[in-house]
């Protein structure tokens, strides 16, 4: 029911998750000592002293209910933070070589979403834990002064809801998994198809695979209704035992105290044995959500990866040498051999002769290349090489508006720059021919 590496993955959040705990544990012995007095009111005196004593109790729950509150969002803030914070540095030391590995969709779901839950685990999950073992005890101890057999029962009902859930545990975590990999499937189709809108339009393709993301839809669907059906009925055990269990130790009460304010205090009270439990019930199901995605997080947290060097390189130059690369056991390139200074280097080659090959090796993609690709003297894949290499490519965009806006976009850019780069790439007489500068572009 604790994922202990997952707790102890952000060692920042115990001790908020320790003052949650303990405000929640001053809140029920608020609660204890507000019903003690109602039930002194109603069965021996009706004195204003006590009155005044529940309305501190309540003031006082309140409050601690209000930290409670605050503690969570700091430990789940501090979650947020620190787990992406080490994602995106270690997605940062991979480089784009991540992408051969993971998929960006399953990338940004995992960050947004599955951080999301995992803040639900810290913040709600893991302090109900442990209040909902400290709770039923410190209520046991309090009735067992009052009746020992009813605070007996009571307390024996309690663990059949955790026995509930670690028997629901084993099923929900394979069908939770599931879930996630169907989930981010669908991501991965989803974002493959809307990047690639246009190529499927121009081959009229885009009805077959209108048709694929209807059938992944429909599958996901299912698995959802599936974690629903599991949740739903692994409640109603739990309420089943929550509510059997207080009926269970009110009628050992009834037939075993004699005096009224001991058996309408334990009437009173039994729910909360089994409210802690119950709560704790409620978050499982998301904080199993949280664990099945905290196994790819950990995943990708936990690669290996070979430490780049940082370089400072002056005068720039690329070469190869034996340089073969396969996406595959067959190679793409083979005895690639090549050496580029300064100007304007072009490949030239066939559709696919490995041209596009080439510039991923050159931005780091692929590091699992055989012989020698060098910036400078340095071998690409055992350096930092973005600060000297980046990727232009060829597929533009141009937005709805003027060309001076998408010339300018966030930046002020006076008339007489745009035209130089207009001019620069010899295409400023057919601008001025159209309207220059403020020709609308749909």
């Amino acid at each position: 029911m604790i994922n202990k590496k997952l707790l102890f993955s952000v060692k920042e959040s115990i001790p908020y998750i320790k003052k949650n705990v303990l405000y929640q544990w001053i809140g029920l012995i608020c609660n204890v000592c507000s019903t003690v007095c109602l039930c002194w009111i109603i069965t021996k005196n009706r004195s204003l002293s006590f009155i005044g004593i529940i309305l501190v109790c309540l003031i006082v729950r309140y409050i601690v209910n209000q930290k409670a509150i605050e503690m969570s969002y700091q430990s789940s803030h501090i979650v947020k933070e620190t787990l992406r914070s080490r994602l995106y540095k270690k997605l940062a030391k991979i480089g784009n070589s991540y992408t051969n590995e993971w998929s960006t969709a399953e990338i940004v779901q995992l960050s947004s979403e599955g951080i999301e839950q995992l803040e639900t685990y810290f913040a709600n999950y893991i302090p109900q834990f442990f209040y909902s073992l400290i709770a039923p005890m410190t209520l046991f101890i309090v009735i067992s002064f009052m009746d020992m057999k009813a605070a007996l029962v009571l307390l024996v009902c309690v663990p059949l809801i955790p026995m509930s859930i670690v028997f629901v545990q084993k099923f929900a975590k394979r069908l939770l998994n599931r879930y996630w990999g169907q989930y981010t499937k669908l991501g991965d189709s989803f974002l493959e198809n809307l990047q690639g809108l246009t190529t499927l339009k121009i081959y009229e393709a885009d009805g077959h695979y209108h048709e694929k993301m209807n059938v992944e839809s429909e599958n996901f669907r299912k698995i959802t209704m599936r974690v629903l059906t599991m949740q739903l009925n692994s409640i109603t055990v739990m309420d089943l035992v929550a509510y059997g269990g207080s009926a269970l130790g009110i009628v050992f009460a009834l037939r075993g105290t004699t005096d009224l304010f001991q058996t309408l205090f334990i009437i009173l009270i039994s729910a909360e044995f089994f409210i802690p439990m119950r709560q704790l019930g409620s978050y499982f199901h998301i904080a199993m959500n949280g664990m099945a995605a905290s196994d790819k997080l950990f995943a990708i947290l936990e690669m290996e990866t070979k430490e780049k060097q940082n370089v400072n390189i002056n005068n720039y130059s690329i070469s190869a040498s034996n340089l073969r690369f396969g996406y595959t056991d067959k190679e793409v390139l083979h005895d690639i051999c090549f050496e580029a200074n300064k100007g304007l280097i072009g490949f030239v080659g066939e559709s696919g002769s490995g041209k596009s090959t080439i510039a991923s090796l050159l931005m780091g993609q692929y590091p699992n290349y055989s012989g020698e690709l060098k910036l400078s003297n340095y071998e690409i894949k055992d350096i930092n090489i973005y600060p000297y290499v980046t990727l232009v490519s060829l597929e533009s965009y141009l937005f709805s508006g003027s060309l001076r806006d998408n010339l300018a976009m966030a930046k002020e850019v006076s008339k007489q720059e745009m035209n130089r780069v207009l001019e620069k790439v010899d295409i400023l007489d057919f601008v001025n021919e159209q309207g220059g500068l403020d020709m609308c572009i749909l």
